[in-house]
């Protein structure tokens, strides 16, 4: 029973980003709720990488100089933009709003995933070590998984006008949790190192980054009455940041 339990730690941190997908059922104005919803996932995305991300690759090259770190965390996080920027430049560039939407949903899945999988990995190797560490990075996970739900599930329902959808596919993105802590468990655990696992939170810091920047805030810009979409992109880096903190 005590090896299951990180794993049930993983899965019930996964499962809390179906939270975020019960917020296709709130009724309002649609343009108003969709530029709103990309402002926030949009801040959330950035406070993530800047507030978690970035400052966790860091500490992980702790056993390098200065300017091996920097030179480190540059590269990785250049990678990391550069991903979402291929893959921008292979879909079709000439969208309709829907489709524009289905594939703001998209990418912010496949960005989940690619994050939650080291952090599957980081959270069950801790909850192995340390149970009581385990949980409390579980309830910080649980935490921003939430809003990273609603950066799935709000573009994908608004663009199809399907929740099944929408749900399932934000199921998806929090499964991959509990697949980063089974990879742990079967072939992981032996060669993971700091180094590599600070290369890989760089890398997701660059793709969420240019996904907040390049595509999610963008779009939300575009609708009318701009002050609500920067106050909604405020409240997203805010909600995060005090996550951060009282968890930190």
């Amino acid at each position: 029973m005590t090896e299951l339990l990180p794993f049930l730690l993983c899965l019930i941190a996964g499962l809390s980003t179906l939270l975020g997908s019960l917020f296709i059922y709130i009724k309002g104005n649609k343009n108003n709720i969709i530029k709103c919803a990309l402002a926030f996932a949009s801040g959330v995305m950035l406070s993530v990488s800047i507030f978690d991300l970035i400052p966790e690759s860091l500490t992980m090259y702790h056993s390098l100089t200065k300017n091996s770190v920097f030179i480190n965390i540059t590269i990785f996080i250049t990678i990391g933009l550069i991903i979402p920027l291929f893959i921008d430049k292979i879909l079709p560039n000439k969208l309709d709003q829907s489709s524009k939407l289905y594939k703001l949903g998209i990418f912010a899945m496949i960005a989940i995933i690619i994050h939650n999988i080291p952090e599957g990995i980081a959270t069950y190797i801790s909850s192995e070590t340390n149970l009581k560490l385990g949980i409390s990075i579980t309830i910080a996970i649980a935490m921003h998984n939430i809003p990273e739900g609603i950066s799935i599930a709000m573009p994908v329902y608004y663009a199809t006008g399907n929740k099944k959808k929408a749900i399932v596919l934000t199921f998806i993105s929090g499964m991959s949790e509990p697949l980063g802590a089974l990879l742990a468990y079967l072939f992981l655990k032996p060669i993971v190192n700091d180094t590599i696992m600070g290369g890989l939170f760089a890398i997701i810091a660059g793709i969420m980054t240019y996904i907040s920047v390049i595509e999610l805030l963008p779009s939300a810009l575009q609708y009318k009455e701009k002050k609500k979409t920067i106050i909604s992109f405020l409240i997203g880096i805010i909600f995060m940041y005090v996550n951060h903190v009282l968890n930190g």
